[in-house]
């Protein structure tokens, strides 16, 4: 069964441009993945296309009405009407992306890829009335400590995120168990030929053909990335004190293996 991701937005055309591209794009095309984009204007309040209004207790901006997304919501669910109680049907997880979320990492999307369907409501102008977040709304999820304009792109990150996880998105499924923070640890550097360029040489471990070395080598310069470019990750690593010994080793030789 594909998973499907519906996204409720002022701006479909801005998800389906990004999710239509590249390998999401592959995954449509080829059934590994469904996108349904709603207009939440479509079910505006009146003839006008309103669906936003001014913030009781004062302040600036407008604030998106909860009728509307309420409404494109059901049409998400395939629910029809206005019912009283509302049903949240088993495998389905609805997400607002908001600046007030739990930032996504990737053990999130590795969690969101039990969803059968990912309902993901994108806010706009000051954000959503907080009523019908709390009557629809799973979680809030962030892309980061920082204000955008919309949900759109946070809700296409999001997406594609998720999408590559999907069996059969990626050539080779097994390939995004080694990549960056599928470990808790940033992946080792790459590279390809040519093997001298501008003076700098690839590693000679890379070229030795000892699987073995490679392999402790592509190890070692993933843990001093990590201790390097994110700390943070790498003060949650539990290393035994023959890798610590093993990594300070390894640090302490010439600090920039391509010279």
């Amino acid at each position: 069964m594909a998973m499907r991701f519906s996204v409720l937005t002022l701006f479909p055309e801005l998800v389906e441009s990004i999710a239509q591209t590249s390998i999401t794009g592959r995954a449509l095309k080829n059934g590994h993945i469904e996108l349904q984009t709603i207009q939440i204007r479509d079910f505006a309040i009146n003839a006008y296309g309103q669906v936003d209004d001014a913030l009781y207790g004062g302040g600036t901006g407008m604030l998106l009405r909860p009728e509307p997304v309420y409404a494109a919501w059901l049409q998400a669910t395939g629910q029809t009407g206005q019912p009283e109680v509302v049903h949240h049907p088993e495998k389905v997880r609805t997400i607002f992306l908001s600046p007030k979320g739990r930032v996504l990492n990737q053990a999130m999307v590795e969690e969101l890829t039990t969803c059968q369907h990912l309902i993901l409501i994108c806010g706009h102008y000051e954000g959503i009335d907080q009523r019908v977040l709390d009557v629809l709304v799973d979680e809030e999820v962030s892309i980061g400590d920082y204000v955008l304009t919309g949900g759109e792109i946070a809700a296409a990150v999001l997406i594609d995120a998720v999408s590559r996880l999907v069996p059969g998105v990626l050539p080779d499924q097994s390939a995004h168990e080694l990549e960056s923070h599928s470990l808790g640890r940033l992946e080792h550097p790459q590279y390809t030929r040519p093997s001298s360029w501008q003076g700098l040489k690839v590693p000679e471990v890379l070229l030795s053909g000892h699987q073995a070395r490679i392999d402790r080598f592509q190890y070692l310069s993933s843990l001093k990335d990590t201790l390097v470019k994110r700390p943070d990750l790498f003060n949650q690593l539990q290393l035994s004190a023959g890798e610590y010994q093993e990594l300070i080793e390894y640090t302490c030789q010439d600090p920039d293996p391509l010279l």
